[in-house]
């Protein structure tokens, strides 16, 4: 060795002793991508971000479940919080399905559908709604605030605010089976009477798949353009063909209006064979943790089965096409390792 690979070396260490170098870390760094699921049993997921936290939840059928994280592509290492359980009677005591997590006027609302134990199904079935004036949805004290007023029996209830009104979505039992209504909000528990109106109807084919004539799971997704869209799921769970639609309301329009509303001719996010995904349904929608990045969350099976079974949550990025309407593209196969969102 030479003087001055000697003096190299010596440099080196003492820099090392003096910690002016880093040490290489024996700890694994961590992963940058994800697979789906989130959860393995998740249908109808919903997603709130709040605080720098994500609150997922989904259909148990049998109370209301919370999982709290900073990192959605990690929920299925979340910890789960039951925050609350039906009464063993009354007119939500049973079949509890597609909660959703609300914070509105500085305090948390669950939306959620049941139905009487002592005479379930479809006409006794309606969207009910719990209150916490906790600042963490996970703590504090649930009061039930009772059914929503609304004029029909139904299920999948949700909530969007537009030009200073908040509005109430649901799937309500009409004719043959469920179409898709709207009424304007009093308060986060009571619609305003008299002012509910039905925007939507199954009219296609693929809104008529499994033997039912169904549209169900609506959610609110503002454009880029100004646009207002509603994202419904079609068809009956347990239709291997189950997909979302969408209804376009333009820049101005009236939601109230049936007539602001233009339903696509086609799906908008829909089964892959070749991905082995079927009955892709019942979404919501978030952001990345730094704001840049959109995402879609949905359940779905990796069965061809005909059944509402094994359904689980699963999310990805969809992007915006030139006319301010969302491409959700192609549902990908829980093989595909995905980039975790901006900002995780």
């Amino acid at each position: 060795m030479n003087v001055c690979s000697l003096l190299r070396a010596v440099l080196v260490g003492v820099a090392l002793l003096a910690g002016l170098l880093p040490v290489a870390s024996a700890q694994p760094q961590p992963a940058r991508t994800f697979t789906n699921p989130l959860r393995d049993e998740g249908p109808d997921p919903w997603v709130t971000q709040h605080g720098g936290f994500y609150y997922y939840t989904n259909t148990t059928g049998k109370n209301i479940t919370l999982w709290k994280t900073k990192a959605l592509s990690e929920v299925r290492t979340a910890p789960a919080t039951v925050v609350w359980t039906p009464p063993a009677t009354g007119p939500n005591s049973t079949q509890l399905w597609a909660p959703e997590l609300h914070f509105l006027d500085g305090k948390w609302y669950l939306y959620y559908t049941a139905t009487d134990r002592a005479n379930p199904g479809d006409q006794s079935r309606y969207v009910f709604v719990l209150e916490n004036s906790s600042p963490d949805p996970t703590t504090g004290t649930w009061t039930d605030r009772g059914k929503v007023n609304t004029r029909y029996p139904g299920l999948d209830g949700s909530v969007f605010e537009q030009g200073g009104q908040r509005y109430f979505l649901y799937s309500a039992y009409v004719g043959p089976q469920s179409v898709l209504a709207i009424a304007p909000m009093q308060t986060p528990w009571a619609l305003s009477a008299g002012q509910e109106v039905v925007i939507a109807q199954p009219t296609l084919a693929w809104e008529k798949g499994g033997g039912r004539q169904i549209l169900e799971g609506p959610e609110f997704l503002r454009g880029q353009q100004g646009q207002l869209f509603v994202v419904y799921s079609a068809s009956a769970c347990w239709d291997d063909k189950y997909c979302l639609g969408m209804l376009t309301a333009q820049k101005g329009s009236d939601p109230l209006k049936p007539s602001s509303w233009i339903k696509a001719a086609t799906p908008v996010f829909q089964f892959s064979a070749p991905q082995s995904v079927w009955g892709t349904g019942h979404n919501c929608f978030t952001k990345s943790p730094d704001g840049r990045q959109d995402w879609i969350v949905y359940h779905a099976k990796s069965a061809a089965d005909g059944k509402c079974e094994d359904r689980s949550s699963r999310m990805q990025q969809f992007t915006w096409n030139s006319n301010g309407t969302p491409n959700f593209g192609t549902p990908v196969p829980l093989t595909q390792r995905l980039p975790k969102p901006s900002g995780e």
